[in-house]
């Protein structure tokens, strides 16, 4: 958008909202001169925008304090955004569960729900799984399904733009699937897709060990490993949206696949998953040798992938996610090697945020979508009494 040299009072009136519904977003409840104070727009310009939002529901007059309350005469009326507004749903869709996290605008998360799925499950399957898991949180927090204003998703997979998962391998029937299509027509609002170790990356600022950090990779060591990195804050996804699918460099004969790594035995680990992998980990904690080696093996691999994203991207901070943050010890191994191997050693930290990480990432994603629409004008032209 342009700078404004002209009578657009329609435009005007858009720029003014976003600033007095970010500035009652940002604080506690405010005045009419409070707010003419924070925005610099006049009282009345104000008085006139504060109405227009309480009539679109986003602001509502707050109740005077208690202290206030006692004085004599009437206090001066107080507004405060509606966080109740509406609602952000952030979805993990796994090889083996679906997890919901449901918030209100503020991000602040009133209801959570997840439920197993088995791993061969097609696509149709796991879908209406994560329909049913969505029901019965709105249920339970009595949310009505009319006032979702975004959903975020958080799939395995390489993701287009419009939500289109063009090569998804840990998912039967993903490749090629239009999820976010899909799941629009489920909820009747827009829906956000990004991968799970991207979604991760962004929950672990928000919320996780980055959140001081703008140069961040976080590695989803699961059943296909995969890593997400923010450079500058900013999510890189690369040019086609395939950055950190490191869990494609075994196809490159430089390692075993993953069901060899971590096998106990001269066969392929098989079935490849969590239940499976946390046998190889108990067993190893027990002094078990083979399933030592196992391990060994699993955080060999662990080591060269980080090394090379952080060759590649000079993180100040590698988070480390999915199964290896379960890891006894695994902190101090990827520690000393990665200063054998680069430059200027990461700082190298587990996830916080665990098996939340990606829903949370997907919420937050969600939350971006809505903040864009009720802010966006704001961001790029200033706004004039």
């Amino acid at each position: 958008m342009g700078r404004l040299t002209g009578g657009d009072p329609s435009l005007l009136r858009r720029i003014n909202s976003a600033v007095v519904l970010h500035a009652l977003r940002d604080n506690t409840p405010l005045t009419l001169t409070d707010l003419s104070r924070i925005t610099g727009l006049s009282r009345p310009t104000v008085e006139g925008v504060v109405d227009d939002l309480m009539q679109g529901g986003l602001v509502v007059e707050a109740p005077p304090d208690e202290g206030e309350a006692r004085k004599q005469g009437r206090p001066a009326r107080k507004f405060r955004f509606r966080v109740e507004a509406g609602h952000l749903l952030g979805v993990e869709i796994g090889p083996h569960r679906v997890s919901v996290l449901l918030s209100a605008l503020d991000g602040r998360i009133i209801g959570a729900g997840s439920r197993a799925v088995s791993e061969t499950a097609e696509a149709d399957e796991r879908l209406d799984r994560v329909r049913h898991v969505v029901a019965d949180v709105l249920r339970r927090t009595g949310v009505a399904r009319g006032s979702l204003r975004a959903v975020g998703v958080g799939s395995p997979g390489i993701v287009e733009a419009d939500g289109t998962v063009r090569l998804g391998t840990a998912l039967p029937g993903w490749t090629g699937l239009p999820l976010g299509e899909r799941l629009r027509r489920s909820f009747r609002c827009p829906v956000v897709v990004e991968n799970d170790a991207n979604a991760a990356a962004v929950a672990e600022q928000w919320k996780g060990v980055a959140t001081d950090s703008d140069d961040v990779v976080f590695v989803l060591a699961g059943l296909s490993p995969g890593a997400g990195a923010l450079i500058g804050g900013r999510l890189h996804r690369g040019f086609g949206g395939a950055a950190g699918e490191i869990g494609a460099l075994h196809l490159l004969g430089r390692e075993a696949t993953p069901e060899a790594l971590l096998s106990t035995t001269d066969e392929p680990l098989h079935p490849l998953d969590e239940q499976a992998v946390a046998k190889v980990f108990a067993l190893a904690k027990e002094g078990d040798a083979r399933a030592g080696e196992a391990m060994e093996r699993f955080t060999r691999r662990l080591v060269h992938d980080v090394a090379a994203l952080s060759l590649a991207l000079d993180p100040e901070l590698v988070v480390i996610g999915g199964w290896a943050a379960g890891l006894d010890g695994v902190l101090e191994p990827l520690r000393r090697e990665l200063s054998r191997f680069c430059l200027r050693p990461p700082r190298v930290e587990l996830s916080m945020l665990g098996e939340a990480a990606v829903a949370t990432g997907a919420l937050r994603l969600a939350l971006d979508h809505v903040e864009e629409e009720l802010f966006a004008v704001e961001r790029t032209v200033t706004a004039r009494r």
